[in-house]
Protein backbone atom coordinates (compact mmCIF):
# COMPACT_ATOMS: atom_id res chain seq x y z
CA UNK A 1 0.00 0.00 0.00
CA UNK A 2 1.37 3.41 -1.00
CA UNK A 3 -0.65 6.54 -0.25
CA UNK A 4 -3.89 4.53 -0.04
CA UNK A 5 -3.29 2.87 -3.41
CA UNK A 6 -2.33 -0.66 -4.41
CA UNK A 7 1.07 -0.56 -6.10
CA UNK A 8 2.58 -3.64 -7.76
CA UNK A 9 5.87 -4.90 -6.33
CA UNK A 10 8.64 -5.40 -8.86
CA UNK A 11 9.55 -9.01 -9.62
CA UNK A 12 13.03 -8.70 -8.12
CA UNK A 13 11.54 -7.42 -4.85
CA UNK A 14 9.06 -10.26 -4.32
CA UNK A 15 9.58 -11.67 -0.83
CA UNK A 16 10.93 -8.42 0.61
CA UNK A 17 8.62 -6.58 3.00
CA UNK A 18 9.02 -3.34 4.93
CA UNK A 19 7.86 -3.18 8.53
CA UNK A 20 6.31 0.25 7.97
CA UNK A 21 4.00 -0.90 5.16
CA UNK A 22 1.03 -3.18 4.40
CA UNK A 23 0.82 -5.63 1.51
CA UNK A 24 -1.68 -7.84 -0.35
CA UNK A 25 -0.39 -11.13 -1.75
CA UNK A 26 -2.56 -13.11 -4.20
CA UNK A 27 -1.53 -16.75 -4.60
CA UNK A 28 -3.23 -18.60 -7.49
CA UNK A 29 -2.97 -22.38 -7.76
CA UNK A 30 -4.80 -25.37 -9.20
CA UNK A 31 -7.09 -27.56 -7.14
CA UNK A 32 -5.87 -31.12 -6.51
CA UNK A 33 -6.27 -33.61 -9.39
CA UNK A 34 -8.43 -34.58 -11.14
CA UNK A 35 -9.91 -31.06 -10.88
CA UNK A 36 -8.37 -28.38 -13.08
CA UNK A 37 -10.11 -25.47 -11.33
CA UNK A 38 -8.21 -22.45 -10.08
CA UNK A 39 -8.14 -21.57 -6.41
CA UNK A 40 -6.83 -18.52 -4.60
CA UNK A 41 -5.29 -17.50 -1.32
CA UNK A 42 -5.37 -13.79 -0.49
CA UNK A 43 -3.00 -12.67 2.25
CA UNK A 44 -3.01 -9.14 3.65
CA UNK A 45 0.24 -8.58 5.55
CA UNK A 46 0.61 -5.90 8.19
CA UNK A 47 4.06 -4.63 9.10
CA UNK A 48 4.79 -4.01 12.77
CA UNK A 49 4.93 -0.25 12.13
CA UNK A 50 2.33 0.13 9.39
CA UNK A 51 -0.17 2.94 9.89
CA UNK A 52 -3.82 2.30 10.68
CA UNK A 53 -4.71 3.97 7.38
CA UNK A 54 -2.51 1.59 5.38
CA UNK A 55 -3.78 -1.43 7.31
CA UNK A 56 -7.37 -0.34 6.71
CA UNK A 57 -6.72 0.18 3.00
CA UNK A 58 -5.16 -3.28 2.73
CA UNK A 59 -8.20 -4.86 4.42
CA UNK A 60 -10.61 -2.90 2.21
CA UNK A 61 -8.77 -3.78 -1.01
CA UNK A 62 -8.63 -7.42 0.07
CA UNK A 63 -12.44 -7.42 0.29
CA UNK A 64 -12.63 -5.88 -3.21
CA UNK A 65 -10.32 -8.57 -4.59
CA UNK A 66 -12.33 -11.25 -2.81
CA UNK A 67 -15.54 -9.95 -4.42
CA UNK A 68 -13.97 -9.96 -7.89
CA UNK A 69 -13.06 -13.62 -7.43
CA UNK A 70 -16.58 -14.54 -6.35
CA UNK A 71 -15.82 -14.84 -2.64
CA UNK A 72 -13.93 -18.10 -3.23
CA UNK A 73 -10.44 -17.14 -1.95
CA UNK A 74 -9.14 -18.20 1.43
CA UNK A 75 -8.37 -14.94 3.25
CA UNK A 76 -5.36 -14.64 5.55
CA UNK A 77 -4.64 -11.81 7.97
CA UNK A 78 -0.87 -11.87 8.52
CA UNK A 79 1.07 -9.89 11.11
CA UNK A 80 4.82 -9.36 10.95
CA UNK A 81 6.73 -12.05 12.78
CA UNK A 82 3.71 -14.33 13.11
CA UNK A 83 3.13 -15.27 9.47
CA UNK A 84 1.20 -18.43 8.63
CA UNK A 85 2.95 -21.41 7.07
CA UNK A 86 0.76 -21.00 3.97
CA UNK A 87 2.15 -17.48 3.56
CA UNK A 88 5.82 -18.36 3.93
CA UNK A 89 5.49 -21.30 1.52
CA UNK A 90 4.60 -18.85 -1.27
CA UNK A 91 8.20 -17.58 -1.16
CA UNK A 92 10.67 -20.44 -1.78
CA UNK A 93 13.66 -18.18 -1.02
CA UNK A 94 12.07 -17.02 2.24
CA UNK A 95 10.79 -13.61 3.24
CA UNK A 96 12.90 -10.67 4.31
CA UNK A 97 11.47 -8.00 6.58
CA UNK A 98 13.34 -4.72 6.45
CA UNK A 99 12.96 -1.67 8.62
CA UNK A 100 11.14 1.44 7.45
CA UNK A 101 8.80 1.81 4.50
CA UNK A 102 9.25 1.07 0.82
CA UNK A 103 9.74 4.77 0.06
CA UNK A 104 12.70 4.94 2.45
CA UNK A 105 14.13 1.54 1.52
CA UNK A 106 17.41 0.82 -0.26
CA UNK A 107 16.01 -1.55 -2.88
CA UNK A 108 17.08 0.61 -5.80
CA UNK A 109 20.32 1.95 -4.34
CA UNK A 110 23.51 0.82 -6.06
CA UNK A 111 25.22 -2.04 -4.16
CA UNK A 112 28.30 0.10 -3.54
CA UNK A 113 26.11 2.67 -1.74
CA UNK A 114 24.28 0.21 0.51
CA UNK A 115 24.05 0.86 4.20
CA UNK A 116 24.77 -2.34 6.18
CA UNK A 117 21.76 -4.34 7.34
CA UNK A 118 21.57 -7.26 9.73
CA UNK A 119 18.99 -10.02 9.26
CA UNK A 120 18.19 -12.64 11.89
CA UNK A 121 16.99 -16.00 10.53
CA UNK A 122 14.92 -17.96 13.01
CA UNK A 123 12.48 -20.85 12.97
CA UNK A 124 12.13 -24.58 12.41
CA UNK A 125 11.21 -26.98 9.65
CA UNK A 126 7.75 -25.50 9.03
CA UNK A 127 8.44 -21.78 9.22
CA UNK A 128 11.56 -19.66 9.04
CA UNK A 129 11.59 -15.88 8.86
CA UNK A 130 14.35 -13.36 8.18
CA UNK A 131 13.77 -10.11 10.08
CA UNK A 132 15.95 -7.01 10.10
CA UNK A 133 17.32 -6.41 13.59
CA UNK A 134 19.39 -3.56 15.03
CA UNK A 135 22.87 -3.31 13.52
CA UNK A 136 24.55 -4.23 16.77
CA UNK A 137 26.63 -7.03 18.21
CA UNK A 138 23.97 -7.36 20.91
CA UNK A 139 21.52 -8.64 18.28
CA UNK A 140 23.47 -11.89 17.89
CA UNK A 141 22.68 -15.05 19.84
CA UNK A 142 23.85 -18.64 19.96
CA UNK A 143 20.71 -20.20 18.49
CA UNK A 144 20.03 -18.36 15.23
CA UNK A 145 21.61 -17.64 11.87
CA UNK A 146 22.39 -14.09 10.71
CA UNK A 147 23.15 -12.29 7.47
CA UNK A 148 25.16 -9.09 7.47
CA UNK A 149 24.34 -7.45 4.13
CA UNK A 150 26.94 -4.84 3.21
CA UNK A 151 26.10 -4.42 -0.46
CA UNK A 152 29.07 -6.04 -2.20
CA UNK A 153 29.97 -8.09 0.87
CA UNK A 154 27.47 -10.65 2.24
CA UNK A 155 28.37 -12.39 5.49
CA UNK A 156 26.42 -15.31 7.00
CA UNK A 157 27.05 -16.09 10.67
CA UNK A 158 25.80 -19.20 12.49
CA UNK A 159 25.36 -19.42 16.24
CA UNK A 160 26.71 -22.67 17.69
CA UNK A 161 23.15 -23.94 18.34
CA UNK A 162 21.61 -22.74 15.06
CA UNK A 163 19.48 -25.43 13.42
CA UNK A 164 20.06 -26.95 10.01
CA UNK A 165 16.90 -25.35 8.60
CA UNK A 166 18.01 -21.89 9.75
CA UNK A 167 21.44 -22.45 8.22
CA UNK A 168 19.98 -23.66 4.93
CA UNK A 169 17.55 -20.73 4.77
CA UNK A 170 20.33 -18.24 5.49
CA UNK A 171 22.41 -19.72 2.68
CA UNK A 172 19.38 -19.59 0.35
CA UNK A 173 18.67 -15.95 1.16
CA UNK A 174 22.34 -15.03 0.70
CA UNK A 175 22.28 -16.66 -2.75
CA UNK A 176 19.08 -14.78 -3.62
CA UNK A 177 20.63 -11.44 -2.61
CA UNK A 178 23.73 -12.27 -4.65
CA UNK A 179 21.57 -13.14 -7.66
CA UNK A 180 19.58 -9.90 -7.37
CA UNK A 181 22.86 -7.99 -7.66
CA UNK A 182 24.11 -9.87 -10.69
CA UNK A 183 26.57 -12.07 -8.81
CA UNK A 184 28.76 -9.09 -7.93
CA UNK A 185 28.87 -9.49 -4.12
CA UNK A 186 31.47 -11.62 -2.38
CA UNK A 187 29.88 -14.04 0.09
CA UNK A 188 31.48 -15.28 3.31
CA UNK A 189 30.45 -17.93 5.85
CA UNK A 190 31.27 -17.61 9.56
CA UNK A 191 30.44 -19.59 12.68
CA UNK A 192 30.41 -18.62 16.33
CA UNK A 193 33.43 -20.82 16.97
CA UNK A 194 35.30 -19.68 13.86
CA UNK A 195 34.60 -16.07 12.90
CA UNK A 196 37.15 -16.16 10.07
CA UNK A 197 37.34 -12.41 9.91
CA UNK A 198 33.70 -11.46 10.50
CA UNK A 199 33.53 -7.61 10.25
CA UNK A 200 32.41 -6.90 13.81
CA UNK A 201 33.31 -3.22 13.41
CA UNK A 202 30.24 -2.84 11.15
CA UNK A 203 27.99 -3.79 14.08
CA UNK A 204 29.79 -1.75 16.73
CA UNK A 205 32.09 -4.52 17.92
CA UNK A 206 31.90 -8.15 18.99
CA UNK A 207 29.92 -8.74 22.20
CA UNK A 208 31.80 -10.02 25.24
CA UNK A 209 29.30 -12.91 25.44
CA UNK A 210 26.53 -14.10 23.13
CA UNK A 211 22.96 -14.43 24.31
CA UNK A 212 21.76 -18.01 24.81
CA UNK A 213 19.50 -19.69 22.26
CA UNK A 214 15.76 -19.04 22.54
CA UNK A 215 13.09 -21.66 21.75
CA UNK A 216 11.73 -21.75 18.18
CA UNK A 217 8.37 -23.29 19.05
CA UNK A 218 5.52 -22.43 21.38
CA UNK A 219 4.24 -24.71 24.17
CA UNK A 220 1.50 -27.14 23.19
CA UNK A 221 -1.85 -25.36 22.92
CA UNK A 222 -5.30 -26.73 23.77
CA UNK A 223 -7.37 -26.25 20.61
CA UNK A 224 -10.84 -24.69 20.90
CA UNK A 225 -13.86 -24.55 18.63
CA UNK A 226 -16.65 -21.94 18.82
CA UNK A 227 -19.92 -21.66 16.90
CA UNK A 228 -21.10 -18.28 15.61
CA UNK A 229 -24.83 -18.05 14.96
CA UNK A 230 -27.56 -15.42 14.58
CA UNK A 231 -30.42 -17.94 14.88
CA UNK A 232 -31.73 -16.10 17.95
CA UNK A 233 -31.91 -12.74 16.21
CA UNK A 234 -28.46 -11.54 17.19
CA UNK A 235 -24.98 -12.95 16.70
CA UNK A 236 -23.76 -15.13 19.57
CA UNK A 237 -20.58 -17.13 20.03
CA UNK A 238 -20.66 -20.36 22.02
CA UNK A 239 -17.96 -22.91 22.74
CA UNK A 240 -18.49 -26.28 21.02
CA UNK A 241 -15.51 -28.22 22.35
CA UNK A 242 -11.84 -28.03 23.25
CA UNK A 243 -8.92 -30.41 23.19
CA UNK A 244 -9.69 -33.09 20.61
CA UNK A 245 -11.49 -31.22 17.81
CA UNK A 246 -13.02 -33.16 14.94
CA UNK A 247 -14.18 -31.82 11.58
CA UNK A 248 -17.52 -33.55 12.12
CA UNK A 249 -18.29 -30.78 14.63
CA UNK A 250 -18.76 -28.34 11.73
CA UNK A 251 -22.32 -27.82 10.47
CA UNK A 252 -23.09 -25.93 7.27
CA UNK A 253 -25.76 -23.78 8.90
CA UNK A 254 -23.27 -21.70 10.89
CA UNK A 255 -19.86 -20.08 11.08
CA UNK A 256 -17.14 -21.46 13.36
CA UNK A 257 -14.02 -20.03 14.98
CA UNK A 258 -11.34 -22.70 15.31
CA UNK A 259 -8.34 -21.69 17.44
CA UNK A 260 -5.40 -24.02 16.84
CA UNK A 261 -2.89 -21.95 18.80
CA UNK A 262 -0.74 -20.81 15.90
CA UNK A 263 -3.73 -19.81 13.78
CA UNK A 264 -7.37 -18.84 14.27
CA UNK A 265 -9.50 -20.22 11.42
CA UNK A 266 -12.94 -18.82 10.60
CA UNK A 267 -14.97 -21.46 8.75
CA UNK A 268 -18.04 -20.35 6.79
CA UNK A 269 -20.67 -23.03 6.32
CA UNK A 270 -22.39 -23.19 2.93
CA UNK A 271 -25.78 -22.34 4.50
CA UNK A 272 -24.55 -19.74 6.98
CA UNK A 273 -26.49 -16.48 6.85
CA UNK A 274 -25.13 -13.41 5.06
CA UNK A 275 -24.92 -11.64 8.41
CA UNK A 276 -22.85 -14.44 9.94
CA UNK A 277 -20.45 -14.45 6.96
CA UNK A 278 -20.17 -10.67 6.87
CA UNK A 279 -19.15 -10.44 10.53
CA UNK A 280 -16.94 -13.52 10.66
CA UNK A 281 -13.53 -11.82 10.52
CA UNK A 282 -14.56 -9.10 12.98
CA UNK A 283 -15.80 -11.77 15.39
CA UNK A 284 -12.49 -13.62 15.12
CA UNK A 285 -10.56 -10.40 15.84
CA UNK A 286 -12.77 -9.75 18.87
CA UNK A 287 -12.22 -13.33 19.99
CA UNK A 288 -8.49 -12.62 20.27
CA UNK A 289 -9.29 -9.70 22.57
CA UNK A 290 -11.88 -11.53 24.67
CA UNK A 291 -9.74 -14.64 25.15
CA UNK A 292 -6.59 -12.58 25.79
CA UNK A 293 -4.87 -14.26 22.87
CA UNK A 294 -1.92 -12.54 21.13
CA UNK A 295 -3.38 -9.96 18.75
CA UNK A 296 -0.72 -10.92 16.19
CA UNK A 297 -2.19 -14.42 15.79
CA UNK A 298 -2.93 -15.09 12.09
CA UNK A 299 -6.64 -15.16 11.21
CA UNK A 300 -7.67 -17.27 8.21
CA UNK A 301 -11.15 -17.17 6.66
CA UNK A 302 -12.14 -20.31 4.75
CA UNK A 303 -15.29 -21.39 2.92
CA UNK A 304 -16.71 -24.90 3.18
CA UNK A 305 -15.30 -27.10 0.39
CA UNK A 306 -12.46 -24.61 -0.25
CA UNK A 307 -10.43 -25.39 2.85
CA UNK A 308 -6.62 -25.30 2.62
CA UNK A 309 -4.60 -28.34 3.66
CA UNK A 310 -3.42 -26.57 6.83
CA UNK A 311 -7.04 -26.27 8.00
CA UNK A 312 -7.87 -29.94 7.43
CA UNK A 313 -4.62 -31.05 9.08
CA UNK A 314 -5.50 -29.16 12.29
CA UNK A 315 -8.28 -31.61 13.20
CA UNK A 316 -7.65 -34.74 15.23
CA UNK A 317 -9.74 -36.90 12.93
Amino acid sequence: MEKFKVVAVKKEDVGTFYSGDSYIVLHTYKAPAPSDALRWNVHFWLGAHTTQDEAGTAAYKTVELDDKLGGAPVQYREVQGFESEDFTKVFPDGIRILAGGVETGFTHVKPTEYKPRLLAIKGGKKQITAIEVPLSGDSFNEGDAFILDNGLEIHTWFGKSAGIFEKNKAASIARAIDSERGGKPATHVHTQDADNGFPWKLVGGKPAAFKPATPDSEPKFVKKLFKVSDAGGKITTTKVDEGSIQKAHLKHDDVYVFDTGNTVFVWLGAKATANEKKNALAIAAQYLVDEKRPLETPIVRVFADYEPASFNAAFDS
